[in-house]
Formats: C-alpha cells, structure tokens, sequence
C-alpha cells in the first residue's frame, strides 16, 4: 500500500465518519466517492458528490437545469455570489446546467472543514433555490400555476412564487438580476 493510498483512505475515513455523525444521508459507491443527501426548506433535497482524489477533494452539486429565459440576469447573480462564497463557486456545465463545484486540500480535510463546506452548499443550493428558479424560470412557473388553478390542484409548493402567478405592471429593467435572498 502506497502513501497516497493510505492518505487517500485517511481521508475517506474522515468524510465518512463526519457524514455518520453528522446525521447525515449518504450513500458510498465507491472507496473514494461519497454522494451525500443535504436535506433542505426551499428545495427538497441537494446531492453532493465528494470525490477523493490524489491531489484534491472534488465537491460537486447540482443546482438548477439550464435556465429557460433570463440568462443575462441568472449568469449575473451567480457571479456576484461567487465572490463572497467559501470553497465552492457556481459554474456551469456544456448543457448550460448549473452547479456548485469545489476543489479542497486533502490534508485540510476535518470536521470543522466539512461542515463549513456543507453548509455553504445547502445556503447557496437550497438558501437561493426560489431566486434562481424565479430569475429562470418565471414564465414557466406562471403557466404551472395557471395550469394547476384551471384542474383545481394544489398550488401548496409554488406559493413562494404566487405574485408570479398574478398580473403585475412591466419589471423596471434597472433591478433586473439584484434579487437577492434573505
């Protein structure tokens, strides 16, 4: 057994130990690949896959599919959260898929790190779910709720998105894109 695979089972121990204590749900298809499940408000769950590899710890989790309109504005809110964000940033794939994709050290692989890591991925998976979704989607919501009212479901999951729903006067074209969320 090589160093780099002992470091690399080390590492591993450490991840799967945290997500164990941590309650957290997670399934392992690999030695060095762990798909955790982060329970959220606003969306109903974030897969995180984390990679251990020779060099890095990959950490990768799907966001939102290509958005459907708005790209300008989309694109323009994730670079701004970008910057004040810790380990991971927003990126896109070929698809035009959004994801939140890190790269972490090995070595500073503990608790204190996983959890500052998690954490950042469930505020900005899940914490801006409703603003992404309504900055891409808006008018596919609308037709959703207006289809779900004319076969008398429930519009329960899409009341965060009600005023979408409702007539409004036109958008001011200079706040397009600031939403931000609490």
């Amino acid at each position: 057994m090589t160093k780099r695979e002992t470091s690399k089972d080390a590492v591993g121990a450490k991840i799967a130990g945290y997500l164990a204590d941590s309650d957290i749900e997670f399934d392992r298809p690999q030695p060095d690949t762990f798909i955790a499940v982060l329970p959220g408000e606003h969306r109903l769950k974030t897969n995180v896959s984390i990679i251990v590899g020779d060099y890095s710890v990959s950490i990768n989790a799907f966001i939102i599919r290509n958005p459907d309109e708005n790209h300008a504005a989309v694109y323009k809110w994730l670079l701004k959260r970008n910057r004040r964000m810790y380990a991971v940033s927003y990126a896109i794939d070929h698809l035009g898929d959004v994801y939140l994709v890190g790269k972490v050290a090995p070595g500073a692989i503990d608790d204190a790190e996983l959890d500052r890591i998690l954490g950042t991925i469930l505020e900005n998976s899940d914490g801006a779910f409703d603003v992404l979704l309504e900055l891409g989607f808006a008018s596919a919501i609308a037709r959703e709720w207006q289809w779900r009212i004319s076969r008398g479901e429930s519009t329960k999951n899409l009341e965060a998105f009600r005023h979408l729903a409702q007539p409004t006067t036109a958008a001011d074209p200079n706040t397009e894109g600031d939403v931000s969320p609490a």
